[in-house]
């Protein structure tokens, strides 16, 4: 395959709640699609370039105000990402693409719709309006015996320990399990990369572990497909609600603050809809002097 060169390459860094992203003009900068997944896995390298949990390109939307394709940084396409997303709404509103407090946003999942909150023209919180959850096995996917199709509190065998999980999908796979004591980076890592990759995530999956606080309050910590330990994931904050929703641990139709090591989002679980609202910020503008993939 033939190299690709970029000389001053313009892109900014966003971050919410510490999960960071990069995000690239695409339409000024038209990278081929070819190389995509190899610009996200070299410019989020850590230490050795700009470093980030994924690669966010703006492009042009025939049915939205916009478009956005999400990398890991792995390089493979993400369906949808929560905190990613609402960096992208900042970005745009910010860069005066499209200046609107509500905008429509082309993803893979389908089209969602972003609030800005704005104070004096910067955007301070995004909320998102996610869509209703997938729960059909199928879906998802994840390989269920279940009569009723839903994957809701299965067990499932992973290294030296029996889980309970519920499956949900928010456009993105999600494994979420409910634990007495929340886990360190080393259990997490360990088992958040066996259940990842499992056989029975056809398309492999998140895997989120929630504590209760109470029924309007929990923590998160997510082993993120293709990323691994993120300090926030949007879809895993609002697949835990639902997982508990389901459950009946969470409230529905109430907020419920979801802290994940970044930060705090808040989450409204309707029973159809979901609803994910949380601070998104800008960390810096750049220019890469030349890039070859």
């Amino acid at each position: 395959m033939d190299k690709f060169i970029l000389e001053n390459l313009e892109f900014e860094k966003y971050h919410g709640l510490g999960n960071d992203y990069i995000i690239i003009d695409n339409l000024k900068w038209k990278i081929p699609e070819e190389k995509k997944s190899d610009l996200a896995n070299k410019l989020c390298e850590f230490h050795f370039s700009i470093g980030a949990d994924g690669l966010i390109f703006l492009c042009e939307s025939k049915d939205a105000d916009v478009k956005m394709r999400i990398f890991n940084n792995d390089g493979t396409e993400a369906e949808i990402c929560g905190n990613g997303i609402r960096c992208f709404s900042k970005y745009v509103y910010e860069k005066n693409i499209i200046k609107k407090e509500e905008i429509k946003i082309e993803t893979l999942k389908g089209i969602m719709v972003s609030k800005n909150r704005i104070i004096e023209d910067k955007v301070s919180s995004v909320e998102i309006d996610m869509g209703p959850p997938i729960l059909n096995c199928e879906e998802i996917p994840v390989v269920s015996d279940s009569l009723s199709n839903k994957c809701i509190n299965e067990p499932i065998v992973i290294l030296d320990k029996i889980f309970n999980f519920t499956a949900v999908s928010m456009g993105n796979p999600h494994a979420v399990i409910f634990v007495d004591q929340q886990l360190n980076d080393n259990k997490l890592n360990m088992y958040g990369a066996a259940l990842e990759s499992h056989e029975r995530f056809p398309n492999k999956t998140n895997v989120g572990f929630v504590k209760v606080i109470s029924d309007e309050e929990s923590t998160v910590r997510v082993f993120e497909r293709g990323v691994g330990i993120t300090k926030s994931c949007g879809t895993g904050a609002c697949a835990s609600v639902i997982a508990g929703s389901i459950l009946g641990v969470f409230k529905k139709n109430t907020p419920i603050t979801v802290h994940n090591d970044g930060g705090d989002l808040k989450i409204t679980y309707s029973g159809r809809t979901v609803l994910m609202e949380g601070s998104v910020n800008k960390v810096f503008s750049g220019v890469l002097d030349k890039i070859e993939i």
